[in-house]
């Protein structure tokens, strides 16, 4: 894509040549004429050997030959009052050749005499641009230069409608700039003001940087902070319609991820993919409603509504709903539980003969609180120590639910099953 890219960079702009920027070569005229300088007002090269060296580079036929005498021509006459003038005929020489990096380096040399020079300017910024992948300071340079061609006037051979649509090229480095050095407010304002600069955005931004940089945009909405989710999901969404391979794959995926990480579901998702295919900016109706989940109390709620026996619930779910129902749900629970016998597995928060607190959840096991108190009903013969993985079979009796404590009473340690020993099986013996 890079070498498409660049290689589209070189093409005159037009209403159907999007995101490219005008040819580099700059027109002489009647810049250099013969040392007699009959023209009026043209550039009068007096020295004839000078002249001569200059016809025979424009004579030229051929973009490596003619590259080749313009680079003899300006190392022979290096303050040449065509100086410019070469200089600009040397950058398309070489554009003709199709050597970018040989482009790139004249277009440099340009803009050392002539620093107002656009195509100069859209040229190196742009190339400078594909050529720094994610070096920020090589970024930041390319930045400059796109700076400079906000700024440059407007050239007297090239048309309004050319000189505007240089603007988001420019604004395209510069977005890159700024996203590469994370400074994403700033990223999505220039991303934001190209995709609007393009004389008709709906369309222009179906290709080119126009539709890359919807995607950039939409990037930088949720990489910044805080995120702006929904306007990442439009721009995803957007430029997923448009791109291709794993381009499209990319975007769809992620306008699908965010989509469902923000509204908790994908119902209403292909309205917006039908509002993206026609316009580029969100409509004044693109609104998405944020998934709130359930509050533990709403969920212990919709546990006791949806289960028709209660003593079905697994202790977990059982304890769950103790600490984070309300009165009248906790109270149903613990009407189930209140005076049965049952095992409590867990691990042994303290203990003494009399009295074992256990860590029981899997939250009060990780945050290691005792969410359990078990009195025993004889006193411990061996005490465990915190760590331990202890079962005891005992009585509810009783509960506090902030913080949770479940107390058991006549606890007893559940008793070990003895293996039972191998049978011995004595030798067979088998007579004829």
């Amino acid at each position: 894509m890079k070498k498409v890219v660049i290689a589209s960079v070189l093409a005159i702009v037009s209403a159907g040549t999007l995101c490219t920027i005008p040819a580099l070569a700059l027109p002489i005229g009647s810049a250099a004429q013969s040392s007699s300088g009959s023209n009026s007002g043209s550039i009068t090269i007096k020295n004839p050997a000078e002249y001569n060296a200059y016809e025979n580079a424009m004579s030229q036929t051929s973009p490596a030959a003619k590259a080749a005498a313009i680079e003899q021509f300006l190392k022979q006459y290096p303050n040449s009052v065509v100086k410019k003038e070469m200089l600009a005929q040397l950058v398309a020489a070489y554009r003709a050749t199709g050597n970018t990096a040989e482009t790139l380096t004249a277009a440099k040399r340009l803009l050392k005499v002539e620093p107002e020079n656009i195509r100069a300017l859209a040229f190196v910024a742009f190339v400078s641009k594909s050529n720094a992948g994610t070096d920020v300071a090589k970024l930041n340079e390319a930045a400059s230069y796109a700076q400079q061609g906000l700024k440059a006037p407007k050239p007297a051979d090239m048309t309004e409608a050319q000189y505007s649509g240089l603007k988001p090229l420019f604004l395209d480095v510069i977005g890159a700039s700024q996203q590469a050095q994370k400074d994403y407010k700033s990223a999505i304002q220039t991303y934001l003001e190209e995709l609007h600069a393009f004389s008709d955005p709906n369309t222009d931004t179906q290709k080119g940087i126009g539709l890359y940089d919807t995607y950039n945009l939409a990037n930088a909405y949720v990489q910044q902070d805080p995120k702006d989710v929904v306007s990442a999901i439009w721009y995803f969404t957007r430029a997923a319609q448009f791109l291709t391979g794993n381009f499209q794959q990319t975007a769809e995926k992620s306008a699908k991820y965010w989509y469902q990480t923000y509204h908790g579901s994908m119902s209403g998702y292909n309205a917006i993919v039908s509002m993206a295919k026609t316009s580029l900016f969100p409509p004044s109706t693109y609104t998405i409603t944020k998934y709130v989940p359930p509050t533990p109390e709403q969920l212990a709620h919709q546990a006791v509504l949806n289960t028709p026996n209660l003593a079905t619930l697994s202790l977990h779910d059982k304890e769950y709903i103790l600490k984070n129902g309300s009165t009248d749900d906790a109270s149903k629970v613990w009407d189930v539980l209140k005076g049965k016998v049952a095992e409590v597995p867990g691990v042994v928060i303290s203990a003494t003969a009399d009295s074992v607190q256990l860590a029981v959840s899997p939250d009060a096991q990780n945050s290691n609180t005792a969410d359990f108190t078990v009195n025993m009903k004889k006193p411990l013969k061996k005490v465990p120590n915190p760590g331990d993985k202890a079962t005891y079979i005992a009585t509810f009796a009783s509960y506090t639910q902030s913080p949770l404590m479940i107390i058991m009473n006549d606890g007893i340690v559940k008793p070990v099953m003895k293996a039972r020993p191998p049978v011995r099986r004595g030798a067979h013996h088998y007579r004829r």
